[in-house]
């Protein structure tokens, strides 16, 4: 059996056929005993020949040799360093490569325009939209016009003040500074699907680029395939045996391979090296798998022609393809939920949704509300106690049944409120609506159920606080000592005494759904649990911005006659740790890439104000 050092002799000898076997032991670090057992083994196999010359002896390697070394050569090519344990990973972050400057535009291509947003504010949405937390945009020219964006985004901004002399790997080791994990890596120039990210993220090499069949643009990036991974990458098609896809600008890197390439770029001497090639040649010892998705449609805006070509053509046919892939997606949560077949649903459409998506949903001759969770939700929600919850509300006659209800991804189908009117700050001010509206959460305040989760604002303070210092996202400038203050109230509810009962603690107008004359439903039990009474009449007031004679007539209808100092001083504290809390969560989903405005700020000034009235 020929062993690795038989090998190492084999190869020694190769290179130089004279060698005595004391040289020979001494390059391959072996006692000269070894040697010779190898070299006696080499010539029984028919590796080597030993030829005998005037008084020395030289070790020919046999073409059998020279078809073994070639052999073993190939599989020590394709022997890989396994650099990660674990392959599943979750990706919050992403860098996108925004220095460039192309000749036809007098703004970064980025900003170019398409029928509804720029180009870089639809990959900043995909991203968000798919879980991405932090962003990273490296810009270079006319940086300026990104630096609003990113204030608004909660973006981290990099500069490359050399863009107009270096390639994308310089303006990818800029972003070291940000990053910290596994990133999704983008070219800002391009325009792709929705669901090249999403396929990206889903897939589970660590360390990926994504791949499509050839697009015949004439500036492909050619793409190789050997054993699952990829194996050359070249722009010249005569370089390959065969072609596999085309490289289109979006990589999964982790964080270790990332480390890698900016060794690697260490000892750079060509500034215009791109960071694909350099991916490749850290693939030499590592792993570079790929994501193929046959039938994408995408597009890379190098010119004007380019450009027209995608707002005209190419961009309707995205918009187009998504909304197929969309709807796709959305009957197999029907068909799975309800157990129907696809040809049964007659019609899927938008039913809004401030954080979640809802779709009314018609299947044969019945209505249903389709949710699907928004981005970042599985943090902040409990889907197991919603679901429970929601079971027990439904179970009261308080909310419609819920037909389907997935703890996993949060996907939940309930029975549809026919001429339902959904209640907004002004109508939940009417009095007729106000009474409904009292009765309900009367009913579910004093009713026997019991949930199996408690509400309690301070540890949701305390959890919102850490998600956003995770994200890295900004808190108010005095944060910390206004919290102080909000967190003294807690002693004084211990004094004051409070009741403890089934609460549905999100009472926005929007969750109370009239139908006909005198029932409602309170819908979406997300922040469902147990908690004081007193929470869900804050909430309520604050929401429907009463007034204070609005207030005062509510809760004269929800108490029944007049409302006790207990009470009122109650309402007061929670409607302190509301805006508290709801700005701190609107700081959160900021960061996560939505935009509320004055929103979160004016809650957070509002709390102050009341402070000073305790």
């Amino acid at each position: 059996m020929i062993l690795e050092k038989d090998i190492k002799v084999l190869e020694v000898l190769n290179k130089n056929e004279t060698l005595s076997q004391r040289a020979v032991a001494e390059k391959v670090d072996l006692s000269i005993g070894s040697v010779n057992a190898s070299i006696k083994l080499l010539t029984e196999e028919g590796y080597l020949f030993c030829e005998k010359r005037s008084r020395n002896f030289n070790y020919i390697v046999t073409e059998k040799g020279i078809e073994f070394l070639e052999e073993y050569l190939k599989s020590s090519r394709s022997k890989k360093i396994v650099l990660h344990r674990d392959n599943k990973k979750e990706i919050k972050q992403a860098v996108i490569l925004a220095a460039g400057h192309r000749e036809d535009f007098n703004m970064p291509v980025g900003m170019l325009t398409l029928h509804d947003k720029t180009i870089i504010d639809r990959i900043i949405d995909i991203l968000y939209e798919n879980g991405i937390e932090k962003i990273v945009l490296v810009t270079g020219y006319e940086k300026e016009c990104y630096e609003e964006l990113a204030q608004k985004r909660n973006l981290h901004i990099v500069f490359n003040d050399r863009y107009k002399w270096t390639g994308t790997m310089y303006s990818l080791s800029l972003a070291k500074e940000f990053i910290d994990d596994d990133f999704i890596l983008i070219e800002s120039d391009l325009v792709f699907e929705e669901r090249a990210i999403k396929d990206m993220l889903d897939n589970e090499c660590r360390d990926c680029m994504l791949i499509t069949s050839e697009s015949g643009s004439e500036d492909e990036a050619f793409v190789e395939v050997r054993n699952g991974f990829l194996y050359k990458m070249s722009k010249d098609k005569h370089q390959f045996n065969k072609i596999d896809g085309e490289m289109i600008g979006i990589s999964r890197i982790s964080f270790h391979v990332y480390k890698k390439l900016l060794e690697e770029f260490k000892g750079n001497r060509n500034p215009y090296l791109n960071y694909e090639y350099a991916l490749l040649d850290v693939g030499r010892n590592y792993n570079i798998g790929y994501t193929k998705i046959d039938d994408l449609v995408w597009f890379e805006v190098d010119n004007r022609e380019h450009y027209e070509h995608l707002v005209n053509y190419v961009y309707p046919k995205i918009k187009r393809k998504e909304q197929e892939v969309k709807t796709k997606v959305l009957k197999k949560y029907i068909v799975e939920g309800l157990g129907v077949l696809g040809e049964n649903i007659k019609s899927i459409a938008p039913a809004g949704g401030m954080t979640n998506k809802n779709y009314k949903v018609t299947v044969e001759q019945k209505n249903y509300i389709l949710r699907i969770p928004g981005a970042g939700t599985s943090d902040m929600i409990d889907r197991k106690q919603e679901k429970a919850n929601s079971s027990l509300a439904s179970t009261l006659g308080l909310d419609t049944k819920v037909v389907y209800f997935n703890e996993e991804t949060g996907v939940k189908i309930a029975e549809f409120i026919e001429n339902g009117e959904t209640l907004n700050g002004q109508t939940a001010k009417m009095e007729e609506n106000m009474m409904l509206s009292a009765k309900v959460l009367k009913k579910l305040h004093t009713s026997h159920i019991r949930f199996n989760n408690t509400f309690d604002v301070f540890e949701l303070m305390e959890y919102y606080e850490n998600l956003l210092m995770k994200v890295k996202g900004k808190n108010f400038e005095d944060y910390y000592e206004t919290k102080n203050k909000v967190f003294g109230l807690r002693s004084i509810l211990k004094d004051i005494g409070v009741d403890i009962v089934p609460c549905h603690n999100d009472t926005v107008p929007e969750n109370f759904i009239k139908s006909g004359e005198n029932k409602i439903y309170l819908i979406d039990w997300e922040y469902s649990g147990m908690n004081d009474p007193m929470w869900d009449l804050a909430a309520h007031s604050i929401e429907c911005n009463f007034s204070p004679s609005d207030e005062e007539l509510f809760l004269k209808i929800y108490f029944e006659g007049e409302i006790s100092d207990n009470h009122k001083k109650r309402i007061l504290i929670y409607k302190i740790c509301q805006d508290f809390l709801w700005s701190t969560w609107t700081n959160l989903k900021e960061a996560q890439g939505d935009d509320f405005g004055a929103y979160g700020i004016d809650r957070y000034n509002r709390a102050k104000r009341n402070l000073n009235l305790i």
